[in-house]
């Protein structure tokens, strides 16, 4: 994207670091959506565990290390399943009413 019309194309067209979101069928759609998902939650998951070490090491308290997973990776990864799922199905659709539409 080497000017400023290219931005405004890719934004409307659904492009995410180079990926065309926008052209994905509702199985890719599923499948990144679900993707996103859980990488969402290993990442929290690992950072929050790696949080609660630090604490651990720090404060001499040992605390139950099911919260990473349990309070915090699960309702994360949930969020950004549900996000992700969202914003593809509106891309998705929107490109079903465009070709709807053309076909007409």
């Amino acid at each position: 994207m080497d000017s400023p019309h290219d931005v405004a194309r890719a934004r409307s067209e659904g492009v995410l670091f180079g990926i065309p979101l926008g052209d994905l069928g509702w199985f890719s759609s599923l499948l990144m959506g679900m993707a996103t998902g859980f990488a969402a939650f290993f990442l929290t998951t690992f950072v929050s565990i790696m949080a609660l070490l630090f604490y651990r090491v720090s404060s001499g308290h040992n605390p139950d290390f099911a919260i990473a997973y349990r309070d915090i990776g699960f309702p994360v990864g949930v969020v950004v399943l549900v996000l992700a799922l969202s914003y593809l199905a509106v891309q998705y659709a929107r490109r079903m009413r465009r070709r709807h539409a053309q076909h007409l």
